[in-house]
């Protein structure tokens, strides 16, 4: 089971690199890898488990935040706001066409690799369409919309070694851009 001891934070060499891709099919040491970071984020949203092993809750996780340089990632959002869950293990995506339109929380953006709380607007796209093969090597298509958009790219940018403050204007932390919406 992953905690957050298996979690490498800021400044760690690997969340800067660019990861490697992944071969399809998968290897089981892969498939495990992809399963034990889809179970720490169902774990650090269930309120008893994360209290017992002092789990931060969190809705993504990118195979490097756990210091495997490789291109995957897990997301689980049980409910977007919208009635609609998310539970994808994905290798290999690719942001394949995103709107002009940007999009971005009022509260920021937080990640299990950063400790502190980093103040500022992170805008992303609104709407965005990711290839990327699921667990099985089948290839998937996703299009996304709103919060779920945001967290699919805020993963897909730990493959990249782009972390979320990277695009808070350091100038103007607070300020929306023209094109850009509240989610």
């Amino acid at each position: 089971m992953l905690t957050m001891k298996d979690i490498i934070r800021d400044g760690h060499p690997t969340l800067r690199a660019k990861a490697e891709d992944v071969n399809v099919p998968l290897s089981d040491e892969d498939k495990n890898t992809l399963r034990e970071m889809r179970e720490f984020l169902i774990n650090s949203q269930d309120e008893e488990t994360a209290n017992k092993y002092g789990l931060r809750s969190g809705v993504g996780l990118a195979a490097p935040q756990i210091n495997v340089s490789k291109r995957m990632i897990a997301v689980y959002l049980p409910d977007d706001g919208e009635g609609k869950s998310y539970d994808y293990m994905l290798v290999n995506p690719k942001v394949m066409s995103h709107s002009v339109q940007h999009a971005y929380l009022p509260t920021g953006e937080g990640c299990l690799s950063v400790d502190e709380n980093i103040p500022g607007l992170v805008h992303r796209h609104y709407r965005v369409t990711i290839k990327a093969y699921d667990i099985d090597g089948k290839e998937i298509k996703l299009r996304l919309k709103g919060y779920p958009a945001i967290v699919f790219q805020h993963e897909i940018d730990h493959l990249n070694g782009i972390m979320f403050y990277d695009y808070i204007d350091k100038d103007n932390p607070l300020m929306p851009l023209p094109d850009s919406v509240e989610v």
